[in-house]
């Protein structure tokens, strides 16, 4: 299967009611193009890190009451996981498309990319879009976008990461459901190279 780009349908799957009838919604519409996307980007992924990035697709095994919220695809150097390591990830939630760079909490890479930050936070403030955003809760579909993190912000933020066992930062674009509905797959695989392209600094930044 190619990766065919997503429509109304799949995000839908956000509002479908009760665990099980989620699941099944997400397995049947949107699992399927996750790992189409994830096997036509790893060579390329893989290339621009200059070793072998595997996929990961989430499977949401954990979940026994709660349905999930959002779903995505992983790449990264880990042929057993990706959360350990940095990583780069497509998902999306009800609103949006998301396409992001990763250091979430499990990961001990997160100091390192604290201080690699700090000395270069000039550089990286200059080379990410504006329209970029910053997270640092994987759970939840806010952000601040990148033209708002001021030198606080970013001092902030970098303090959490040295410091708070719990600390994660994403970074990336947003695409919204309009818009990236009427995207077909090869647009959309285009768009999302490009941004792990400009993202690869902060993958850098990691190790």
């Amino acid at each position: 299967m190619s990766f065919t780009g997503f429509d109304a349908k799949d995000f839908d799957v956000f509002t479908v009611p009760g665990l099980e009838a989620r699941m099944d919604a997400l397995i049947e519409n949107v699992r399927p193009k996750l790992e189409a996307l994830g096997a036509e980007l790893a060579p390329f992924v893989s290339a621009i890190c200059g070793e072998e990035m595997f996929v990961h697709v989430a499977k949401h095994a954990r979940r026994t009451v709660n349905p999930p919220v959002d779903t995505w695809v992983a790449w990264a150097a880990g042929k057993r996981g990706y959360k350990a390591l940095p990583h780069f990830e497509v998902g999306m939630f009800e609103s949006h498309v998301f396409v992001i760079f990763a250091i979430i909490y499990e990961s001990p890479n997160k100091t390192v990319f604290a201080g690699h930050l700090e000395q270069q936070l000039p550089e990286i403030r200059k080379q990410l879009p504006e329209s970029f955003y910053w997270s640092t809760d994987h759970m939840k579909p806010e952000g601040t976008p990148h033209e708002q993190m001021d030198s606080e912000a970013f001092a902030e933020l970098i303090r959490k990461l040295k410091q708070v066992k719990k600390a994660e930062v994403m970074c990336g674009l947003r695409i919204p459901r309009e818009e990236a509905s009427r995207m077909n797959g090869e647009e959309l695989s285009g768009m999302i190279q490009n941004t792990f392209e400009t993202l690869l600094p902060l993958y850098r930044l990691s190790f």
